[in-house]
């Protein structure tokens, strides 16, 4: 059996990023709608993420056809770049631009949102007078050793020093506190609220006796207790008769559900008890996810399969997941904003960044090299008749705005181009129609104290067929430069929960699943959010003394209906579909003066999937 990191990103994925009282909602209602003096972004509480307004324009376009007048007048001189999407990959692309291009080059970032970074989003709070920063996207920097050479210089060149978290991540923080996982048996799926331990999937033989006396506690029957117990122990080989040279493509042609169920034999209650676990990694449930993905993770009755050798998807490489700035990778977004445009965010290295307050005033002004522009979408992308430069139409407070520039990246979600692009071609749009983004939720939840996890002797929860947060805990124990983690039960900290909406055990694809699930997010209201955060909170941690009325100090619900970039799935995509080929190859396809720059564009979910697309759609502008 392979070794386990003791911190990897399956593990925090699985488990950690992932009856009340009405009176109780009124104080958090009114924190969660509270806007700090001055609007600053990333301390307005509420429905954040994709907020309300920031989509209508795009919506208007893709949904119903709206198209806006051109402006017969530039709202600005001429650019030498335009970046339609203010996240990494279209402030990496200004970056990359203004290393290569002659110097003074003037250069516009466009976002319809009111804060940049895209899904590298920064939330903050104030409570008893502490300041809490957690992150409402992107969270962390997935085995930078692994990154290519320009994605590791851009870290470099942005004083990130990703050797530097192993200072500053504390991993032996939960076991010196005495805190392991748990899971949250809620009341409205197995009749009372109820946590307890996890089971240990991985311990095998050894783990059987302590996995025998949790399953007692389990609210489980007798006989889906034996065998749970059966399957954890490490059975023989489910294929056994099966010839060894088929036994690959058996498993890449079920799910790891049918799997279970159809081929091992276990009642369902026991595969209901993971089947969300892979939801924070994949963006849908074991329903949609096969059976050799399930083998390659090590997952209960796949350990034995006896596979012949075949190659890696996704190598389990040994990096341990902890390069994390207290707010994720918005700390990545607020380095590069630094870099582009000087004084909009103070200081020099990557601690100083933490606790930087940015200036947004001075993010769009006159006579700057580079200007990043929020609160605009792009409607019209085109060439001009000429051919020799690129007119960018944008909606700004209701007014469409033209902007010229002699190149144009465009670094926004994907599905939007073939909108505003006139000149895509057929099949280009096609190709990118063809995947569709994993929609998310990420709640952040500033509290008093953390003591019930302390009383509990658990730092994450799982929630197994949960119809809200499918994971949540405390964050990340990241302390850095001035910034210090919680590290004691009665300081404030932040909760961090996951919700990936999905549709599972109904025979949906991940594709059909994630459209179902952005549908979800768009009519889940903040009300439903808040109520049902509140809900599970009490239910989990009420009976080691969580009062939601007392101990809730703020929150933040980030929405992004279209979220992470589609990764391809081998149960329902062609096997061989991947980064390195499928549609996204052709969707990213330079189309004159206009380049594609985004993690679409990769087909990969991760911020240097972002760079590296940034640093090839920069490489074809400039030749």
């Amino acid at each position: 059996m392979a070794r386990r990191l003791d911190i990897s990103r399956r593990d925090f994925l699985g488990g950690l990023a992932l009856g009340t009282a009405a009176g109780a909602l009124a104080p958090v209602e009114a924190l969660a709608r509270s806007t700090p003096a001055g609007g600053y972004p990333p301390a307005i509480m509420g429905m954040r993420g994709s907020q309300p307004g920031s989509f209508d324009v795009a919506h208007a376009v893709a949904w119903g056809g709206q198209r806006y007048p051109r402006p017969s007048e530039q709202t600005d001189g001429m650019y030498d770049l335009v970046v339609v999407g203010g996240g990494i990959s279209g402030l990496a692309a200004a970056h990359f631009y203004r290393e290569q291009a002659a110097a003074g080059s003037r250069m516009l970032v466009l976002d319809n949102h009111d804060d940049f970074g895209g899904h590298a989003r920064r939330n903050e709070f104030t409570v008893d007078g502490r300041q809490l920063i957690g992150y409402g996207g992107s969270q962390s920097l997935d085995t930078p050793g692994s990154y290519s050479r320009e994605a590791a210089g851009l870290l470099r060149a942005l004083s990130i020093d990703p050797e530097r978290f192993y200072d500053y991540y504390d991993q032996d923080f939960h076991a010196s506190a005495g805190l392991g996982r748990g899971v949250y048996f809620g009341a409205g799926r197995y009749g009372e609220d109820r946590v307890l331990p996890e089971l240990d999937l991985y311990g095998g033989p050894s783990a059987r006796a302590g996995n025998a006396a949790l399953l007692a506690r389990y609210p489980l029957d007798d006989a889906a207790r034996r065998d749970c117990l059966a399957l954890l122990s490490e059975p023989g080989n489910p294929l056994a008769a099966m010839p060894r040279d088929a036994r690959i493509a058996a498993l890449r042609g079920m799910s790891y559900r049918q799997f279970l169920l159809d081929t091992v034999g276990v009642p369902e209650a026991v595969y209901l008890l993971w089947r969300d676990s892979i939801r924070g990694w994949w963006g849908v449930g074991w329903d949609a996810i096969s059976a050799l993905e399930a083998q390659r993770m090590g997952m209960p009755g796949t350990r034995h399969v006896d596979l012949p050798p075949v190659p890696q998807r996704e190598p389990e490489r040994n990096e341990p997941y902890i390069f994390h700035f207290p707010d994720g990778n918005a700390g990545v977004a607020r380095a590069l904003v630094r870099s582009l445009i000087p004084g909009a965010v103070p200081g020099s290295s990557m601690e100083d960044l933490v606790l930087a307050r940015v200036d947004y005033a001075a993010l769009d002004q006159a006579g700057q090299r580079c200007r990043l522009r929020l609160n605009s979408t792009a409607v019209d992308v085109r060439h001009t008749p000429a051919g020799d430069a690129v007119d960018v139409c944008y909606v700004r407070d209701g007014r469409v705005e033209r902007v010229r520039a002699k190149h144009v990246v465009m670094a926004c979600y994907n599905a939007m181009l073939p909108h505003i692009c006139p000149e895509m071609p057929e099949d280009q749009c096609e190709a990118i129609a063809y995947a569709t983004k994993v929609p998310l939720v990420y709640m952040s939840i500033a509290v008093r104290n953390w003591r019930p996890f302390a009383e509990l002797g658990m730092h994450s929860l799982s929630v197994p067929q949960s119809s809200l947060m499918h994971a949540f805990g405390l964050d990340f124990p990241v302390s850095m430069g001035a910034y210090r983690f919680a590290d004691t039960p009665d300081q404030p900290t932040v909760l961090h929960g996951s919700w990936v909406p999905t549709v599972p055990d109904r025979g949906l694809t991940a594709r059909q699943q994630h459209e179902a699930g952005r549908r979800q997010i768009y009519e889940t209201t903040w009300e439903q959010f808040e109520s049902g955060i509140i809900e599970q909170l009490t239910g989990a941690l009420g009976g080691a003394g969580f009062d939601p009325a007392r101990d809730i100090a703020g929150l933040t619900v980030n929405r992004w209906p279209h979220g992470y970039a589609y990764e391809y799935n081998e149960l329902s995509d062609p096997a061989h579909y991947g980064p390195d080929e499928g549609p996204h190859r052709l969707g990213a396809r330079q189309m004159g003066r206009i380049s594609v720059a985004n993690s679409d564009a990769s087909a990969y979910a991760f911020v240097d999937g972002a760079i590296d697309a940034a640093w090839r759609a920069t490489r074809e502008q400039l030749g």
